[in-house]
């Protein structure tokens, strides 16, 4: 059985199982000894925030804007949460983002998430709940606080697990998520599975997957999330399991060279983590099997097997100062690594397949309120650029630098 077909048959029997393995998991937590988890600020309304400006410069290619040349400042996020916790097993969780990062984010005020949070059982020992709504998909360590600039690990997350191009479609879904977590002395042991129809119609994420800003539109289909993590009681050894298998079709326009076509997106995503006083080290390797079909053109009749991996080692200098250096790869088609073989097919750049990213960073809390980072990036390859910053990709240069500063505010 090939890697892809394994990682499917993976995948098929945790979304089968996924809310039978939470329930399993979890609801033997607790016990009549169990005492409820007492909320202080039961019916007080929560707001919180933050605002960042950041600036990016590239000696070749663009990058959140036209970052070639004098640099853009075309990078910035503002965003606004509430929640509200009327009993102790009911919230209301909701915030509004105004992101602008390129020319694949000019869509206003959106919604990031927004969903009623329903505990069944919560216990010391653990809880078992249910939301509803705008969720974050959790994939990985970082998609679901991938919005707030506080919780990254840099100002640029590693683009072979968390791609800008199609952010959208990986941050939130909509629809139901069922989680889970048991607190023991040995670990803490978090599931949650979602069935949900994600985000498909930003430009940006059209673009990545059919090549253009086509007659039609990309249609969202039922679609399924879910991640296993287990963390030692001190923090030192986190990992973490995560999948998805994205659905999504197409309604054709008028004039349209393309038939109602179909798209699935199935990546897994291996996760670890350690935790040391001052350091830690983490690493994350996905598989992304990607299929086109019956869009009525060869040339969108595609299956392949994408390749990522990242090593990332942090060091905080002081209580104040956090040192990074992360190697990232993005192989595009795993049988096909160096781009050779698309190159000869398509008569396109072989570096348009892969990317090898070496990333160096500092970054300086100056209060808990305030954050300033920056970042330099050694880029060979041009996978992860997005389209619509580089309208004439078939140019891009292999070869590349990317400079990034950030200063960001949170209340």
């Amino acid at each position: 059985m090939s890697i892809s077909r394994a990682c499917q048959t993976v995948f098929t029997r945790v979304r089968q199982y996924g809310i039978v393995l939470v329930a399993i998991l979890f609801l033997p937590t607790t016990s009549l000894a169990d005492q409820p988890v007492q909320n202080e600020s039961l019916n007080s309304l929560r707001i919180n925030g933050f605002l960042s400006q950041g600036y990016v410069k590239t000696d070749q290619n663009n990058f959140f804007g036209k970052s070639d040349g004098k640099g853009s400042l075309d990078f910035r996020e503002l965003g606004l949460a509430a929640s509200l916790r009327p009993t102790e097993k009911l919230q209301l969780s909701g915030q509004l983002l105004w992101r602008r990062a390129g020319e694949g984010s000019r869509r206003g005020i959106s919604i990031d998430f927004g969903f009623l949070d329903y505990s069944f059982v919560t216990r010391p020992a653990g809880e078992l709940g249910i939301r509803l709504g705008r969720t974050k998909n959790p994939l990985g360590f970082y998609n679901d606080t991938r919005d707030v600039p506080f919780t990254r690990p840099s100002i640029i997350l590693p683009q072979s697990i968390y791609f800008d191009r199609t952010r959208n479609l990986a941050l939130a879904s909509d629809g139901a998520q069922l989680y889970g977590e048991s607190r023991t002395d040995w670990g803490n042991l978090t599931a949650q599975f979602g069935t949900v129809f994600p985000q498909v119609h930003d430009r940006d994420t059209e673009v990545s997957i059919l090549g253009a800003n086509r007659p039609g539109d990309l249609k969202t289909r039922l679609s399924y999330v879910g991640r296993v993590v287990y963390e030692l009681p001190n923090g030192r050894f986190r990992f973490a399991v995560s999948g998805a298998q994205v659905n999504a079709g197409y309604d054709p326009g008028a004039d349209d060279r393309l038939a109602s076509g179909s798209l699935k997106f199935t990546p897994l995503i291996l996760s670890a983590q350690y935790n040391a006083e001052r350091w830690s080290i983490t690493s994350e390797y996905a598989l992304r099997m990607f299929q086109l079909q019956n869009f009525g053109i060869r040339a969108f009749e595609q299956k392949f097997t994408g390749e990522s991996i990242y090593l990332q080692g942090t060091y905080r200098l002081t209580p104040k100062w956090e040192a990074m250096l992360r190697y990232d790869l993005l192989f595009t088609d795993r049988t096909d690594r160096n781009g050779k073989e698309y190159a000869a097919t398509t008569g396109r750049p072989a570096h348009f397949r892969f990317a090898r990213d070496v990333t160096i960073g500092l970054r300086w809390n100056v209060t808990p309120s305030i954050m300033l980072a920056t970042e330099y990036h050694h880029i060979n390859g041009t996978a992860w650029l997005s389209n619509l910053d580089n309208p004439d990709i078939a140019h891009a240069k292999q070869h590349w630098n990317l400079f990034s500063f950030q200063a960001s505010y949170r209340f």
